[in-house]
């Protein structure tokens, strides 16, 4: 079993912001998957199955706001039996520009406060996979100001071009792991 988490705010006001490439991407796949999320109080976010390639997969949006991320999925994690190396997390990378993505294992949180969270609720255990989709290059504002601006449309259209190529990778990440994922798409 694996579970892919999406980053993000929760609401309308936040749709379209840089902080929310992690729903944007979770959506996407909704739709080319052919699933739907529902919301699930238990875990404070929109969660749904689906199987790829014989497994059994969770998709995880998180209602908690960025910052508390860790809470909704430990909340899974605990009731799924999932462990950290069973994990993706997907979110936005101000250090990479709009239109690319990065794999990466295990590391810091980079200065981003969602995967700041998640390994603060794992006990400081930073073991699980990423999947990082570029908002940048940043402007002279202040980060916090900027990933909670919507993209331009310009930078919307980039992101909408790379949803099918983040689609492809996530499919080659649950199929072939981490490495050859890393080899086509880094």
């Amino acid at each position: 079993m694996k579970l892919i988490a999406g980053l993000g705010n929760p609401g309308d006001k936040y749709k379209f912001t840089r902080h929310n490439a992690g729903f944007m991407a979770l959506d996407y796949l909704s739709c080319q998957w052919g699933f739907e999320f529902k919301f699930e109080s238990k875990f404070n976010a929109e969660f749904a199955k689906t199987n790829r390639n014989g497994e059994s997969v969770l998709l995880l949006k998180p209602h908690t706001f960025m910052n508390l991320s860790g809470q909704s999925l430990i909340a899974v994690m605990n009731f799924y039996k999932i462990q950290p190396q069973d994990i993706i997390i997907i979110y936005d990378d101000i250090a990479l520009p709009v239109g690319k993505m990065r794999f990466r294992a295990k590391g810091s949180d980079g200065g981003h406060n969602g995967i700041k969270s998640i390994i603060q609720v794992l006990g400081g255990n930073n073991s699980f996979d990423r999947l990082k989709i570029g908002i940048g290059p940043q402007p002279n504002l202040p980060s916090e100001v900027y990933v909670l601006q919507n993209f331009t449309q310009e930078q919307l259209a980039e992101l909408k071009e790379e949803l099918p190529r983040i689609k492809d990778a996530v499919e080659t990440y649950l199929a072939e792991g981490l490495q050859p994922a890393q080899t086509k798409f880094n």
